[in-house]
């Protein structure tokens, strides 16, 4: 992806070739953008009774591409709107 202006709650793809091989074409919610990409979030699966983790990542502009906007994002309930 080449740099631009990334927005919390945004969407991003990983590479499959990404640094990290275990978030491989995985979607990461982007929380906090920076001039040499982002840091996001992979939300993790749960149990019925309770929700999942957050796998924190910092991702650099080669190993993403912008895939849309998240409607939820965690920890955010009151910014939290339908689009």
């Amino acid at each position: 992806m080449q740099p631009m202006e990334l927005q919390k709650g945004m969407v991003v793809q990983m590479s499959p070739e990404c640094r990290n091989p275990a978030f491989a074409c995985c979607f990461m919610v982007v929380d906090e953008p920076k001039s040499w990409g982002c840091q996001g979030y992979f939300q993790g699966f749960g149990t019925r009774e309770e929700q999942g983790g957050q796998a924190y990542y910092r991702a650099n502009w080669d190993e993403m591409e912008l895939a849309g906007h998240a409607i939820w994002m965690v920890g955010n309930e009151e910014e939290n709107t339908e689009s």
